[in-house]
């Protein structure tokens, strides 16, 4: 006769067939927040199973509940229960077959084993690096899921969640990723079985569980009590508490408000000695007083989860982890309440295929050992997965949108790309917003460089925590060199800059360290502004050149002192106009030459005075013209040649014409018109060959003489003056004309 699981208390169901295998044992755990494992031992009647063959597949394990009966607890825990009728069920475990092996015989049949683990399970076969961003831990949990196709999940979560501007998923499993995540947050999770599958349940609160169906209540009967042996109650129950901390303190920093005090806190002090430590943790990863108040909440809830622990063992088959029940009939009223079961660890065991004993035999077929909480007290699952650490630096590129050179914000902070990073586009979107460490800063002073698009960045993380890159520093690499040729130019140590957008241009800091070579370079692409608040001092040891290809502009406020030590030259091909408004004082100690290859206009509103040494030589290869709108006077204790060649025209319509000298006349004809002449000492009048015309009724008047010239005649135009007629008085009459022709 074929072996077979037909009207038995417990059946198992594979893709490989009916009764392909049978059920014969089980052990199994579960928690919250934790994958369940159920350990199946299976016999066949073959021994050629291919352990392929059933590895990965879905396999749902059903246990019949008892008898439709419900039992009513007398006073007398050693009497018998009355009886009463309820509806039957099932009881289901469901998992995928993540282990399979074949021991070998036993008895007559082969004996197979296999491992039940929640679909939650195959997370822990992947791994990845990647980057969320502006997402709540739910939505990157449901993405986690949903991106390998598990959709048999629920959320039941009441709590409110923070977006995480970024999260990393880096060098860590998925299952260890969601599970980190969940465990921040006060998310946990179990699971509800059912024919063919499994559903997780993501939980966070009391209302997230409910009693398993028919088990809202479940009794305690004592051990001895034989009667009850047969019927679902718990025969143990034994209670625990532990000292927990009673304070929980965190505190963070957030860049963008240096000054905000962060720090959060919450109490709950048991009622017991030494109940009033803290717990302080830092950093707290948070930005804002809600997160941090939040996670000060979780925290806590987290110790006193653990601070009274309830655990119980019995044969009630409904009882399992996250569902809720009530304790009844135990000895101590205080111990009957409602309870969440946080963990539960299983024994099956199916009645014999064959008749030969059995080692390792089950007392009776099920068996459960649960831990519980007061179904009152929040739980959160302590957190066991650590979040990974990154080992030292990393290297990461610049990245921005399409068609920037530069991309970054108000705090100088960039977008990078890891090279870890398999989705990224390598655009403004592939990471958060990432500060950089720059060589000085202070309030509104300091040093900035803005990494560009496509420059590699030195990339550390504080704390190793991967959510919190900053930037310390460049490298060069095979697209992006030096800017100076190396090694040839090992000695040089400088800034360059690029032009942006397009490049094509730069800014220079160069220095020079070769011995003998020594240089200091700057160049500007296009402008250079330089202020100086107070002095400026510049010291040249050897020569300075300075070219100016375009306009020069020198504007000093107060004095300006110019010492040229040697000779000075100054070439200008245009014009120059030089303009000072107060005195102006030119001081040459040795020759002075001028030359004008134009024309030269001197204009001065005032007077002038002009004072030489030594003697004055004009020559004029033109013209000379003199207009003065006032008088002249010309002084000299010597005498005063005025030589014209051509001929002296000397032209004062009307007034008095006052000599101070003699007048004289030699030679051939002289012709001069004049008004009134009167000498004040001596009268000079030359004529040396030029033609004059004089009027008889010309006077000339001198303080010399006492008689007016009577004697003056004009014969044939012909000036004839005579001696006749002029007395001295102190001195001899000497009348000269010397070239000069004057019309009046």
């Amino acid at each position: 006769m074929s072996i077979t699981q037909e009207h038995r208390l417990f059946s198992i169901d594979t893709p490989l067939g009916q009764d392909v295998l049978v059920f014969y044992r089980m052990t199994g755990m579960e928690q919250l927040g934790r994958l369940f494992e159920y350990d199946i031992e299976l016999l066949s009647e073959r021994p050629d199973i291919d352990l392929a063959d059933l590895l990965g597949k879905n396999v749902t394990l059903t246990m019949q509940l008892p008898e439709a009966q419900v039992w009513e607890t007398p006073d007398d825990w050693f009497q018998a229960p009355t009886p009463k009728t309820r509806s039957g069920g099932t009881r289901y475990f469901n998992g995928f077959v993540t282990r399979f092996s074949y021991p070998g015989m036993l008895g007559r049949y082969h004996l197979y084993r296999a491992t039940l683990s929640p679909w939650l399970w195959f997370l822990t076969r992947t791994a990845d690096c990647r980057i969320f961003q502006q997402q709540t831990t739910p939505q990157i949990i449901k993405q986690v899921f949903q991106q390998h196709g598990f959709s048999d999940f629920k959320e039941t979560l009441s709590g409110h969640y923070r977006t995480f501007d970024y999260c990393v998923q880096y060098r860590e499993t998925d299952f260890d990723f969601v599970s980190r995540l969940m465990e921040q947050e006060g998310i946990y999770y179990y699971f509800k079985h059912d024919k063919d599958k499994h559903i997780l349940v993501l939980a966070d609160d009391y209302s997230s569980h409910g009693p398993f169906p028919h088990y809202a209540e479940t009794p305690y009967y004592p051990p001895d009590a034989m009667h009850w042996k047969e019927r679902d109650h718990l025969y143990e129950w034994t209670m625990q508490k532990q000292v927990q901390a009673g304070r929980y303190e965190l505190s963070d920093f957030d860049f963008t408000a240096p000054n905000k005090n962060l720090r959060k806190a919450r109490a709950i002090p048991g009622n017991h000695a030494h109940a009033g430590f803290r717990i302080y943790d830092y950093p707290g990863d948070y930005r804002e007083f809600a997160d941090g108040e939040n996670y000060v909440k979780i925290r806590l809830q987290e110790l006193l989860a653990q601070h009274e622990i309830l655990q119980g063992r019995g044969v009630a088959r409904g009882l399992a982890t996250g569902y809720l029940f009530t304790l009844t009939n135990f000895g101590r009223a205080e111990q009957n309440r409602q309870y969440l079961i946080v963990a539960a660890e299983y024994a099956l065991q199916s009645d014999a295929y064959q008749s030969t004993p059995e080692p390792d035999s089950l007392d009776q077929p099920f068996e459960v050992r649960i831990t519980a909480i007061d179904a009152r007290q929040p739980y959160r699952a302590p957190r066991i997965t650590l979040k990974p650490s990154v080992r030292g630096p990393q290297t990461a590129m610049v990245v921005g949108p399409e068609g920037q050179d530069i991309w970054t914000d108000e705090y100088g902070r960039v977008k990078i790309q890891f090279h870890w990073d398999q989705y990224g586009e390598k655009n403004e979107n592939s990471s958060c917003w990432v500060r950089v460490a720059q060589l000085w800063t202070g309030q509104n002073w300091g040093a900035v460089a803005i990494p560009r698009i496509g420059q590699e960045v030195i990339v550390d993380f504080l704390e190793g925590n991967p959510d919190h890159p900053i930037i310390t520093g460049q490298v060069y690499n095979g697209r992006s060199k030096p800017p100076y040729a190396l090694p040839e130019h090992q000695t040089q140590t400088g800034i360059k800059t690029h032009s942006t957008p397009g490049g094509g241009g730069f800014n220079e800091l160069r220095f020079e360290d070769k011995k003998g070579e020594e240089q200091l370079s700057i160049y500007a692409q296009r402008n250079q502004d330089i202020t100086v608040g107070n002095d400026e001092t510049h010291e040249v040891g050897h020569d300075r050149t300075k070219t100016v290809h375009g306009n020069e502009t020198s504007n000093i406020g107060c004095h300006r002192t110019e010492t040229v030590a040697g000779n000075e030259s100054v070439s200008i091909t245009g014009n120059r106009t030089e303009a000072v408004k107060g005195d102006e004082t030119l001081t040459i100690q040795g020759n002075r030459e001028e030359s004008v290859a134009g024309n030269e206009s001197v204009s001065i509103t005032g007077n002038r005075t002009e004072t030489l040494g030594g003697s004055q030589t004009e020559t004029i290869t033109g013209s000379l013209t003199q207009t003065i709108t006032g008088n002249v006077n010309i002084t000299t204790p010597g005498s005063m040649t005025v030589t014209a060649n051509g001929g002296y025209t000397l032209i004062a319509p009307g007034g008095t014409r006052t000599i101070d000298n003699y007048f004289d006349s030699w030679g051939g004809s002289k012709t001069s018109s004049f008004g009134t002449l009167t000498n004040i000492n001596k009268l000079n009048f030359m004529i040396t060959g030029l033609l004059c015309y004089i009027h008889r009724s010309t006077e000339i008047k001198t303080n010399l003489y006492s008689k007016h010239l009577a004697a003056v005649s004009s014969v044939n135009h012909v000036l004839s003056i005579s001696r006749h007629g002029f007395v001295s008085k102190n001195s001899p009459t000497e009348i000269k004309m010397s070239g000069i022709f004057m019309v009046i």
